[in-house]
């Protein structure tokens, strides 16, 4: 992923590369963080001693060689010779850039969707995704916090092509209890958007879902993110953290991607939306 500052100079494909050396390892939730870091500081990664990287992760310097060993490497001077090659430094420092501070922000949004474009290079994973939403009768959406919007986003247009969205928008003793009625009218997958703070009741949600026997579809910020373990299939959308308050445009536009996705796979999707817009111009919904 790229967040603005840290990383200032890292490529999408560089970030890529580097995600590339994670798959497959099953990491403990601080091995994941520091997994993560290393993504936010792609451009620099390669040349920060294990001290640095403790530090910038917020774990402890073992921890940083525990993680090398996890990954298959003697410790984590040979994990740093293998970053360079796989993210080998740019042309140097980046100039002090002349846009303000909400240009920036937007920049790096901009460079998010880039990079989730990219990643969508390979679309095997959302038109699976699409195709699990689909089948699922009813679909739960899963989506507290800061992640409501973007769940609240999908059921609204869910809606008018499935026959039985439910957004679970609220945690509390409830959600489980809602989760289990899902469950017993027939649900068979769990659409998830999980965004950082990522709370805890999301993580143990999407545990007792799997438990109940669903198939978990997660949208989330990171590879890495806590839910990560949680989820059968993970698509991931950076989020921007240049302002005050994180911002969430690829997590939103991978939303939008993965309804297209599902609508491909309901034969009925067409033909339910021009009965939508036949009924809507009949009753004058909206402003011509």
């Amino acid at each position: 992923m790229r967040i603005t500052g840290d990383d200032a100079g890292a490529d999408p494909d560089t970030i890529a590369r580097l995600q590339k050396l994670f798959e497959g390892h099953r990491l403990t939730p601080t091995q994941r963080r520091i997994a993560h870091c290393m993504v936010r500081r792609a451009a620099d990664a390669p040349f920060l001693s294990s001290v640095e990287l403790a530090e910038l992760a917020g774990v402890s310097q073992p921890s940083v060689t525990r993680f090398a060993v996890a990954l298959g490497f003697d410790g984590y001077p040979a994990l740093r010779r293998r970053l360079r090659e796989v993210a080998p430094a740019g042309p140097g420092p980046a100039e002090e850039s002349a846009e303000n501070e909400y240009q920036q922000a937007v920049q790096a949004e901009i460079d998010n969707l880039r990079h989730l474009a990219a990643l969508l290079a390979d679309p095997s994973p959302v038109a699976k995704a699409g195709r699990l939403l689909a089948a699922s009768r009813p679909l739960p959406v899963l989506g507290l916090r800061a992640a409501a919007a973007q769940a609240t986003g999908f059921a609204y247009f869910a809606r008018k092509v499935h026959s039985d969205v439910r957004l679970l928008d609220e945690g509390g003793s409830l959600l489980t209890d809602r989760i289990d009625a899902a469950v017993r009218a027939g649900a068979s997958a769990l659409l998830c958007f999980a965004l950082p703070r990522h709370p805890r009741e999301v993580v143990e949600a999407l545990a007792y879902a799997k438990q109940s026997g669903l198939t978990v579809v997660t949208v989330a910020d990171s590879a890495f993110a806590p839910v990560a373990a949680h989820s059968d299939l993970l698509l991931p959308a950076a989020v921007g953290t240049a302002l005050a308050f994180d911002t969430a445009c690829a997590p939103m536009m991978l939303g939008r991607v993965l309804l297209e996705a599902m609508c491909d796979a309901l034969p009925d999707a067409q033909a339910r939306l021009e009965e939508f817009d036949a009924k809507a111009a009949a009753r004058g919904l909206f402003m011509e």
